[in-house]
């Protein structure tokens, strides 16, 4: 019982560090100028910020909102079992993104034609590629996926 109380609570400051802070940045870069984000907890700023007023999106539970808000008229995004919904719905026709594995693709397909971003290291690059001319963003911290397409992807 002792045991099991000692890795739960391991895994929980396990995930609570991961989730600490961590920044995004503009192609292969990791210049300071060149920071997109900045995510620190439950919250993404825009730049090198850790700014209320500077809040992009809030992020709780299954949730993205905008800005500071965690109200349900400001739900931009439903994240659930690999997919990334449009606002509060799960509906199949509101699938924005579906991610496997290190893939990221369009809508509710998987196909390599569909592919919209490949990630690997700490690098997000675009369509099936892996090319250095190809990244998208690199970034510092650990990251859930669906957070980095959310910030940086097309929607």
């Amino acid at each position: 019982m002792i045991l099991r109380f000692f890795i739960l609570t391991l895994v929980l400051s396990i995930n609570t560090f991961v989730s600490a802070q961590g920044k995004i940045y503009k192609g292969n870069s990791t210049s300071y100028s060149d920071c997109l984000f900045t995510v620190d907890k439950d919250k993404a700023y825009s730049g090198n910020s850790t700014s209320y007023s500077d809040t992009k999106l809030t992020i709780k539970g299954d949730k993205v909102y905008k800005g500071n808000s965690t109200s349900y008229s400001d739900c931009l995004f439903t994240i659930k079992d690999g997919k990334i919904y449009s606002g509060n719905s799960t509906s199949y026709s509101d699938c924005v993104y579906t991610i496997k594995g290190d893939k990221v693709y369009k809508g509710n397909s998987t196909s390599y034609s569909d592919c919209v971003f490949t990630f690997s290291k700490n690098k997000m690059y675009n369509g099936n590629s892996t090319s250095y001319s190809d990244t998208a963003v690199t970034f510092d911290g650990v990251f859930k996926y669906w957070l980095l397409v959310i910030l940086v992807g097309p929607h």
